[in-house]
C-alpha cells in the first residue's frame, strides 16, 4: 500500500469566489462558505483531478491539505486568514468523508502574521477531534518574508508543540507565500525548510517536547545536501556552545522526518542514505509544481514512485517504510484504509452514482 503524505486540494471555483467576498469585506460580515451536496462535490472536475492525480502517482491514500499559496497568512486583518482556512478545512473534511478510502485530512492552521500561535489551536483541535484529520501544516513564516516571526526553535511556538503532543499528531512544515522575501515562491520553500531544520535541531525543542513529530517538506530544503557544512559547524568550539542537543548533527537530523518531494533520484538516494529509510516518508505534492515532463524519463517530475523504484539498493523493508510504515507510525489517527480500486475507476464509480441520482447522463 502507498500513502502519500503531501497532497494539496483542488477545490471548486465557488470556494474561491467566496474568498473574494471575504477579502472585499475583510471578513466583516460573517458570510458562510458555499454549501456543496455530497453528489455535487463528487461531480466536480476538481475532485476528478485530485483522484486522477493520485492514481497517476500510484497512490492508494493521499493526505490532503490546503494549497499553501492560498492560505493568506499575511493578509490583514487576521480574521481573513481565520475564516478562509476554516472554510477550506470544512471543504477538505467533506471530501474526506465522501471519499474515505482515498483521502485523509491535514489541517490548514490559520496563522495570521503577528498573532500568537495560540490563536491557531482551536481550529487545530476542531479539525482533529471533529473532522477526524490526522495532522496539520505548519507555516514557519506567516509574514511571508517580513522577518518578524520567530524561528521554530523559539518558545513562541511552544503552545503549538504542546498541543501537537497532546493530540498525538505531526506537523508538516510547509511555507506559503513570499510577499517580502528576496527569492521566488519556490526558493522560499527551500529557504524556510532549511531554516526550520537548523533552528529546531540547534534548540531545546526536542528536549522540551521529546514526543514531538515534525515532517519537513521537499526533502528537507537544502540541509541534507549541505550536510558537511552543518557537521563542521556543530563541532566548531564557538558554534557548538549554542547547541542544546549533546549529539552529532546526523543524530539531530534523525529527530525529524522528510518527505520525498524532491523530483530527483540522486537526491532521494542521498537523503535516504543520510537519515535512513525510517525517516523518509512518501509524498508527491501531485498535482503541483512538478507536473512538467522530465525529458530524461518521459515522465512527470512528480512521478516520485518511479524515481524510488530506480534506487536498486533499497530493501523491501526500506520501501515498506517509505511507502506505508512510516506514515502509519507518524499518523496514529490515520484509520486503516486501502483496498480501493484505482482512482480513475473510483472516479467513474462515484460520478456515475452521483449523476444517476441527479438524472444526468455521463
Amino acid at each position: 500500500m502507498i500513502i502519500d503524505v503531501h497532497g494539496h486540494l483542488c477545490a471548486s471555483p465557488k470556494l474561491y469566489a467566496w474568498f473574494t467576498l471575504l477579502l472585499a469585506s475583510r471578513a466583516t460580515y460573517g458570510t458562510p462558505p458555499p454549501p456543496f451536496s455530497d453528489d455535487e462535490l463528487l461531480s466536480l472536475p476538481e475532485t476528478r483531478r485530485n483522484l486522477e492525480a493520485i492514481d497517476a502517482a500510484g497512490t492508494d491514500v493521499q493526505l490532503i491539505s490546503p494549497r499553501p499559496f492560498t492560505m493568506f497568512h499575511a493578509e490583514k486583518p487576521g480574521r481573513v486568514a481565520h475564516r478562509w482556512n476554516e472554510g477550506v478545512n470544512a471543504y477538505i473534511a467533506q471530501l474526506c468523508r465522501v471519499l474515505p478510502d482515498r483521502f485523509a485530512g491535514i489541517c490548514g492552521l490559520p496563522q495570521p502574521a503577528g498573532e500568537p500561535i495560540a490563536t491557531s489551536l482551536p481550529e487545530l483541535e476542531r479539525c482533529i477531534k471533529e473532522y477526524g484529520f490526522v495532522g496539520c501544516l505548519l507555516d514557519p513564516d506567516p509574514g511571508e518574508g517580513d522577518n518578524q516571526t520567530p524561528a521554530l526553535g523559539d518558545e513562541y511556538w511552544y503552545p503549538l508543540y504542546e498541543k501537537l503532543c497532546e493530540l498525538d499528531v505531526p506537523a508538516h512544515v510547509h511555507s506559503t507565500g513570499n510577499q517580502h522575501g528576496r527569492g521566488s515562491y519556490s526558493t522560499h520553500f527551500i529557504d524556510e525548510e532549511s531554516l526550520a531544520i537548523l533552528s529546531l535541531v540547534n534548540s531545546r525543542v526536542f528536549l522540551d517536547f521529546p514526543k514531538l513529530k515534525i515532517i519537513v517538506s521537499h526533502g528537507g530544503g537544502s540541509v541534507p545536501y549541505q550536510v558537511g557544512r552543518w557537521r563542521a559547524e556543530r563541532l566548531h568550539p564557538v558554534m557548538a556552545k549554542n547547541v542544546a542537543l549533546n549529539e552529532s548533527f546526523d543524530e539531530s537530523l534523525r529527530r525529524l522526518y522528510y518527505d520525498t518531494v524532491i523530483h530527483s533520484k540522486d537526491s532521494l538516494a542521498l537523503l535516504i542514505k543520510l537519515v535512513g529509510s525510517d525517516r523518509v516518508i512518501f509524498g508527491t505534492e501531485n498535482p503541483g509544481s512538478g507536473t512538467a515532463l522530465n525529458p530524461e524519463t518521459g515522465r512527470a517530475f512528480d512521478d516520485i514512485k518511479f524515481l524510488i523504484d530506480q534506487i536498486t539498493w533499497l530493501t523491501d523493508e526500506d520501501r515498506a517504510n517509505i511507502y506505508e510504515n512510516n506514515a502509519r507510525r507518524l499518523f496514529p489517527h490515520l484509520k486503516a484504509k486501502g483496498g480501493a480500486p484505482t482512482a480513475v475507476a473510483d472516479a467513474g464509480k462515484y460520478l456515475s452514482a452521483a449523476h444517476a441520482r441527479q438524472g444526468i447522463g455521463m
